[in-house]
Formats: C-alpha cells, sequence, structure tokens
C-alpha cells in the first residue's frame, strides 16, 4: 500500500536495487488490538469509550507512541483526535488510542509482535495499566511470507511469540489453508463485555482503472480522491485523514464522537495490488456497506470477516455473510463462536459479468 514514500517500502528499495524488477510490496497487515484494565482504577470503563476518571492511554504524549513505533519499523504521518479517540496515519497503515484500547494495523515487512513487550511496560509506567483484559491479532495469508521478517513468516511461530507474552492464547485458522485464509489469535476467555465488533474487507486483483486513481500522476491529491472515489460517503459523519503517497499509495482514517473508527489501505501496483477496509462501527447489517466497498473498488477477490460479541448489534450470527453482492459469488462460509464473540468468514469471487473478468 506504502510504495516509496514510506520508510518500510524504502527499505525494500535498497534491499532491491539490483534488479528494479524484483521489487514487492506487501500490502496484507497485520492488525493487533489489546484492551487494558487496571488494578487500581474504580469501576468500569464506558462502553463507548468515553473519557471517565482513571488510566487513559489517550495521555501518553505523542514522542511516546513515536519511540514506541520504532520497535515495528514504521512512523507517524499524520494525526487526527476527537474526545474519544486519537487515529494516527503511518508509515505503514494506521493506529488507533482509545480509554483502554491500542490498535495497530501495520503492512510491509514490519515487526508488528515486536511492539508488544515495550507496550505493556509503555501503557503500565504511564497509566498505570497492569491487566490484559483481551487480545486480538489477525491478518489474511500473505502474498510473499518469504519475505516478511522471519518472525512474521509462519503463523505458528507468531503464535509462539503471543504464547510467551499472554496466557490461554486460541489460535485459529479459517479459509482454505492452500489458499485464501486468515488467521486469528486471541484469549480464551471472556475479556471485553461492553458492544465490540470489527468488520475487515481485505481485496485483492483489484480493478486497474480504481487502481490507476491512486498514483500522484492520475493528478488528484489524497481528499479530492477521497471524495472523487466515494470513500468520504461509506461512513457519513466521521472525521477524515487521507495520505497520498509517492509515487503511489493511499491511506485513510475516519474517526467519530462515539469512538467508532474506520480505516482504508491501499496498495494500487497491479502485480500485487491489494486495499483494506477496517470498522468498528456498530451496524446490525453491514451488507449495503460492504456493498459499496465492493463498488469503489470492484476487486476480484474479496476476503470479509465480521468478529462481534454477544452485547453488540451486528451479532446476527445466523443471518451475517450469507448475503448477495452483484456481480460477485460467494466461494467460502465459515461460523465460529470463540468466548463471547461470533465470526463469520466469508470469501467472495468476482464473476465474469459486466465486462468484469473473474481472476485466474
Amino acid at each position: 500500500m506504502k510504495t516509496s514514500g514510506s520508510a518500510d517500502a524504502i527499505v525494500a528499495l535498497q534491499e532491491n536495487a539490483v534488479n528494479d524488477e524484483e521489487y514487492f510490496f506487501e500490502g496484507t497487515e497485520k492488525l493487533l488490538e489489546i484492551w487494558f484494565a487496571s488494578s487500581m482504577a474504580r469501576g468500569r470503563v464506558s462502553g463507548h469509550g468515553q473519557s471517565e476518571a482513571g488510566p487513559d492511554l489517550r495521555r501518553i504524549d505523542r514522542l511516546d507512541w513515536e519511540r514506541l513505533l520504532k520497535n515495528v519499523r514504521c512512523e507517524i504521518i499524520s494525526q487526527k483526535n476527537n474526545a474519544s479517540i486519537v487515529a494516527f496515519v503511518l508509515s505503514e497503515s494506521s493506529m488507533f488510542i482509545s480509554k483502554n484500547r491500542f490498535i495497530l494495523k501495520t503492512c510491509g515487512k514490519t515487526t508488528l509482535l515486536g511492539v508488544i513487550k515495550p507496550l505493556l511496560k509503555l501503557v503500565h509506567d504511564k497509566c498505570g495499566f497492569d491487566i490484559i483484559v483481551d487480545v486480538f491479532y489477525s491478518h489474511k495469508n500473505y502474498l510473499r511470507p518469504d519475505l516478511q521478517p522471519s518472525s512474521h513468516r509462519k503463523f505458528d511461530d507468531e503464535v509462539d511469540i503471543l504464547n510467551a507474552v499472554f496466557e490461554d492464547g486460541a489460535a485459529y485458522a479459517f479459509g482454505r489453508i492452500n489458499r485464501d485464509c486468515w488467521y486469528l489469535y486471541t484469549l480464551d476467555l471472556v475479556g471485553v463485555i461492553q458492544p465490540d465488533q470489527t468488520l475487515e474487507v481485505m481485496m485483492t486483483d483489484i480493478n486497474k482503472d480504481v487502481m490507476a486513481m491512486f498514483y500522484q500522476s492520475y493528478g488528484l491529491n489524497a481528499d479530492q480522491l477521497t471524495k472523487k472515489t466515494g470513500i468520504a460517503d461509506l461512513i457519513p459523519g466521521a472525521l477524515l485523514d487521507s495520505f497520498l503517497f509517492e509515487p503511489c499509495g493511499y491511506s485513510m482514517n475516519g474517526i467519530l464522537s462515539n469512538g467508532g473508527y474506520f480505516t482504508i489501505h491501499v496498495t494500487p501496483e497491479d502485480e500485487f495490488s491489494y486495499v483494506s477496509f477496517e470498522t468498528n462501527v456498530p451496524q446490525e447489517s453491514y451488507t449495503e456497506l460492504i456493498a459499496s466497498i465492493l463498488d469503489i473498488f470492484k476487486p476480484g477477490k474479496a476476503l470479509i470477516t465480521l468478529l462481534a460479541n454477544e452485547a453488540s448489534m451486528a451479532n446476527d450470527k445466523e443471518n451475517h455473510g450469507v448475503s448477495s453482492y452483484e456481480n460477485y459469488r460467494r466461494m467460502d462460509h465459515q461460523m465460529c463462536q470463540t468466548k463471547n464473540y461470533y465470526l463469520t468468514y466469508s470469501q467472495y469471487l468476482r464473476s465474469a459479468l459486466n465486462g468484469l473478468s473473474p481472476p485466474q
């Protein structure tokens, strides 16, 4: 998603300087979400992440976050915040900070799991958080796992790293392990009890005409691109922060006053095109939103996951994921219950309709 404008991509270009044709950027992201609590704090955290007395991750200085991200090999590019959430656009994806929730999403050759131990020390020293309420670590299978740092080439190795820090870990794989699949690591206990949900749409084989817009040579700046594509209209009322990389690649964050967020990242190069969408904004049905996303990017393949707990309005475990989308046919659909969360996993393949050829 980030090309020569990002720190990670610059390293990749230097490594491949002998043969430019070998350049590859892994758009597939690693996603880490950790919820914290303090044994000294009084009362429970608000279900909407509203400001209350007690420990608060949002009080940590930006300089501390910048130092932390050095463990991951990425850096902060831009920041937006409101009363509920702080959102950072990074050189490799995004970071979201709420009162007691940390979310870090990174692509490329980032070493995301290297952030965990220094993060736990930071939040303890700065905020007094000494309890891990819940953990979620996930990612789609990489296009080129052989090019990842050694700690991230195999999910089994990632699980070993996570198990060395957290107790009662549970690891899952969904989809076809010999093709497209999605990995999840979480804790085998009931942690978050307030309404919580995360929708992800991970897309590959993106329409070339759409991807052409995400090059600076197309002539639009990031804000113009956000409006022209329809991205700005996906979740109304959000404060948006978008960035267009040089020579290509795009990131955007959107945040809402109630602590909701959504984020999009685009790797437009035809050889390894990739787009991701993620949000925690609660909806009873995401069918219309997903249809809009597919209409904007017109991917050849779309992998869709929804993780929602029992308190969420999005926990319709009977119906979610069986929706039909124009020009797409569903290939795989799996449902699972983990602790107090329901997970649905679906993969859609573009049909040969309206001039759109299915991926090979």
